[in-house]
């Protein structure tokens, strides 16, 4: 028997042990704020993306009713103020109307739609023209289609419209774009 051992055998304490599960809760803890940041940035990915075809859709209506616009089509009411919309069409708002026209659903009811294509997607959002004045003297320079000199023969006045285009569609995003469009 040594003299320097004890009978008795030594207990363990087991601080390696409790260091070791304390470093590996914080670890784990570590990954699931890693997990959790990625999988956030992962939704603003996709929200972005939803919203710049929605975006992108709008826009195409937007083209679509401004070429609606260039043939100066025939209102309802013959243009007369307050005759309201069909179709998409709309005459001069009233102006003791409080409410725009773009901001009334039943006209976003009967609006046409463009068809879009987005990649493997596609989207039907709608336009609307409103007509805003129809005697309006030409801004700086009037040109016709075809021939951009600044000498271009005009009728004198222009019609401008207001052209409404919204991208919507059930949980997608939504955008709603507007321009004013001047036809000569």
């Amino acid at each position: 028997m040594n003299r320097g051992s004890s009978s008795r055998p030594q207990t363990q304490r087991g601080v390696a042990l409790a260091v070791v599960l304390i470093l590996l809760l914080v670890m784990t803890l570590l990954g699931l704020a890693s997990l959790r940041g990625t999988l956030m940035e992962e939704r603003m990915s996709a929200n972005q993306v939803d919203r710049s075809l929605s975006f992108q859709a709008a826009e195409a209506a937007l083209r679509e009713g401004e070429a609606v616009a260039a043939g100066k089509p025939t209102l309802p009411g013959g243009g007369v103020v307050g005759s309201g919309c069909l179709n998409g069409l709309c005459a001069k708002p009233d102006p003791a109307v409080v409410t725009p026209v773009w901001q009334d659903p039943t006209v976003w009811a009967s609006a046409p739609s463009a068809v879009v294509n987005l990649g493997n997607k596609t989207a039907t959002p709608k336009y609307i023209v409103e007509l805003l004045a129809d005697d309006v003297p030409p801004h700086g320079s009037c040109t016709t289609s075809g021939d951009v000199s600044p000498d271009a023969e005009c009728s004198g006045t222009e019609r401008r419209y207001r052209i409404t285009a919204r991208s919507d569609a059930a949980d997608r995003a939504q955008v709603m774009l507007q321009s004013i469009y001047a036809v000569p």
